[in-house]
């Protein structure tokens, strides 16, 4: 396999290519190679390493560490575990209007029949510039059931929707769902902790599948699957809810969770446009 040129490569030296002159004894260096960086980094199609900064900037990597350091402690840069770099806020692909289209234009079949299968709540999300949205609904048929609304926002870190289109996001886009929406408890069970979150995104991506055990709302159990794009980014998420009191045993909920996949996974590949693309 090929392998993508490196960001330093596609790029000149910033003393061609620099945003800032030098015009006078008043100009900062320091600063100037700060916004050098800030440049480079978000001119990057993909995080950069410290290495490639260091030698963008001319400086050595100690020197670069500093200034990246300095930009990350004060809100510029977000640092992935395995210390990439990449301008914070920044989403690097979008989800395109025409893979939500695709995603709602195959998907009510899909949801019409998971729902009809077990006689729970069916739901469609799909990602948005700083949100996860429910797009597409199928309600139980059931006096007592889970309802949703189309249109409402989920919560990245307690919904089984939003945990399935979270977990599988680069660093820098769980990162800008999660500070946009926030992590306050919405239940008793709602995971706030960083490293508890970190350690169920791991396992949602592991096991191809999220769960919400009363974690959004009291009483409620849902089971959500991804619906990937190319570069295998989720650019949706198709749930089954049902309350507690008809949450089945661990034999039933297997059924589920392999029915809630195979939707995932007909949507993912039924849609034309299901790739994440740059706006």
């Amino acid at each position: 396999m090929p392998k993508h040129p490196s960001a330093a490569a596609n790029l000149k030296r910033p003393g061609r290519t620099s945003i800032v002159k030098r015009p006078d004894q008043y100009f900062s260096r320091a600063v100037g190679k700060a916004l050098d960086a800030l440049a480079f980094i978000g001119q990057s199609p993909q995080p950069v390493s410290l290495n490639e900064i260091s030698r963008f900037l001319d400086l050595t990597k100690a020197s670069a560490f500093r200034i990246v350091h300095t930009l990350e402690a004060l809100g510029y840069l977000a640092k992935s575990p395995n210390a990439q770099y990449s301008v914070r806020g920044r989403t690097l692909a979008h989800v395109s209007t025409r893979a939500v289209n695709d995603m709602l234009r195959v998907g009510s079949e899909v949801l019409e029949r998971l729902s009809l299968e077990f006689r729970e709540t069916a739901s469609l999300a799909a990602l948005f510039e700083n949100h996860i949205e429910v797009i597409a609904v199928v309600e139980s048929p059931q006096m007592i059931r889970m309802g949703n609304t189309v249109g409402r926002i989920v919560p990245p870190h307690a919904s089984s929707l939003g945990k399935a289109i979270t977990a599988f996001q680069p660093p820098e886009v769980r990162d800008k769902l999660l500070r946009s929406y926030g992590t306050a408890p919405i239940t008793p069970t709602t995971l706030t902790d960083e490293i508890a979150l970190r350690a169920e995104f791991s396992r949602i991506q592991e096991a191809g599948y999220a769960e919400d055990r009363e974690e959004s709302v009291a009483g409620g159990w849902c089971f959500a699957a991804p619906v990937l794009g190319e570069g295998g980014a989720a650019i949706g998420s198709v749930s089954l809810s049902m309350p507690v009191l008809r949450l089945p045993v661990d034999g039933l909920q297997r059924n589920i969770v392999a029915a809630v996949k195979r939707a995932a996974t007909e949507i993912q590949a039924k849609c034309t446009g299901g790739a994440a693309e740059a706006k």
